[in-house]
């Protein structure tokens, strides 16, 4: 039997205080994601990686007051970007509403990721978005992203 050297899992692990912000986090991911070799040919997909991050720990931090701890899981298929926060309420997108700055985090999440899925838990919950890099073959509607 031949030994599959091709599949490469991979993940990190890293807490964001309020205090901390958005920004650390944006360039830890990106920190991380150069050791992927798939990034240096999809640059929209880090784009698209590194704007849902921005997204999921401000609504870690603005919405459920809480610390984010993110985990970045590469799986050889799938990144999965995973944003637990303490408040047990799922994300909802709103509506439309041009006049406001605020509220579009899972409009954006849900139109940059392959798919994404909320966990709850006994602490809150975990936002799990999946990314594939081109060429992969996409999930399946109702596929896990866990």
């Amino acid at each position: 039997m031949t030994k599959d050297t091709s599949l490469r899992a991979m993940g990190w692990a890293q807490s964001f205080p309020v205090s901390q912000g958005v920004r650390a986090g944006r360039r830890w991911t990106r920190e991380h994601l150069e050791s992927l070799k798939w990034t240096e040919d999809s640059p929209d997909t880090v784009d698209a990686i590194l704007l849902s991050v921005s997204e999921l720990i401000t609504n870690a931090h603005v919405h459920a007051h809480s610390d984010a701890q993110l985990v970045l899981t590469w799986d050889s298929h799938c990144l999965h970007v995973s944003v637990h926060d303490s408040d047990p309420l799922p994300p909802t997108k709103r509506p439309e509403d041009l006049t406001t700055t605020g509220g579009r985090g899972m409009a954006i999440i849900d139109a940059l990721a392959d798919s994404w899925a909320t966990h709850p838990q006994a602490s809150g919950k975990t936002v799990t978005a999946c990314f594939v890099p081109p060429g992969a073959p996409k999930p399946r509607h109702g596929d896990d992203v866990s």
